[in-house]
């Protein structure tokens, strides 16, 4: 693991506050996937939060100390120090930090499909932060601290409404009624990289529904830029209690093999 440009001074106000915002970019031999997609983020992130955004040349500096197989740059980028209190200084100064990490794929989740929990935990409706992602993540760390299970995946997050966001780290899609399916993100949740380059490419409806859209539908996944797609094949409630089961088909496969050109990753082989 390397890091770029030491570390925090203790008056950053990303340590502070969570005053920032970070990517986290899967790069094969020092090329990055979906680079196009993590500017485009980090711009509505910079103009949401009102800090200045870092010239493509700085962001990309890591890229030549990355070396060859897959490895992970987490990009942090914060409003620097400055302000008093809350307040944040009139003229700020970003600073942007950088990590990279060797990674391997969890492939027996691409082939296998995995395990999931509803999260009890509820995220709060928030439209001005609304698909950033923003360094405020408490609510994920609290929900990820819900079960220690190893047979469990991922956990699913509803907002205070009751209606479907996303997973603790990654984005949800489904199949229902032959329509592909995704929560809407105009209230809360992160607009992941993978799911916008999906919803390009294929007809991805967004919705407002509650977790009964999954146990009426066909198939579920999770996917993010980094690990890829995850086909869902057994549903819990947040007590451990199995909810629904599916049977992995072409029908998963195909979805994930859209996903997977656009990150390298092997296509699965037909089931």
């Amino acid at each position: 693991m390397r890091d770029g440009q030491g570390g925090w001074p203790l008056d950053d106000r990303g340590a502070a506050y969570g005053d920032g915002l970070f990517e986290t970019v899967l790069l094969r031999d020092g090329s990055p996937l979906l680079w196009d997609e993590h500017l485009a983020r980090l711009v509505r992130g910079c103009h949401a939060l009102g800090i200045p955004m870092p010239a493509e040349r700085e962001l990309a500096a890591p890229l030549a100390e990355a070396g060859p197989g897959l490895v992970v740059l987490k990009l942090i980028l914060t409003r620097g120090s400055g302000g008093r209190g809350y307040r944040p200084p009139a003229s700020p100064e970003p600073r942007l930090r950088w990590q990279l990490a060797t990674f391997v794929p969890a492939e027996n989740r691409w082939r296998e499909g995995v395990r999931v929990r509803h999260c009890r935990l509820r995220l709060g409706i928030q439209p001005a932060l609304a698909g950033l992602k923003h360094l405020n993540r408490l609510e994920n760390v609290l929900a990820r601290s819900e079960w220690d299970d190893e047979g469990v995946a991922e956990g699913l997050l509803c907002d205070s409404d009751g209606r479907l966001v996303e997973a603790t780290a990654m984005n949800l899609f489904w199949q229902r009624d032959g329509r592909l399916e995704t929560p809407r993100l105009d209230r809360c949740g992160v607009a992941g990289t993978l799911r916008e380059a999906l919803r390009e490419r294929l007809s991805i409806a967004e919705v407002e529904a509650g977790p009964e859209a999954l146990i009426a539908a066909e198939a579920v996944w999770l996917g993010n830029s980094v690990q890829g797609i995850w086909p869902v094949v057994r549903l819990d409630d947040a007590d451990g209690v199995e909810r629904q089961r599916w049977s992995l088909a072409p029908l998963h496969r195909g979805f994930q093999a859209e996903a997977h050109r656009l990150l390298g990753y092997p296509l699965p082989d037909p089931t």
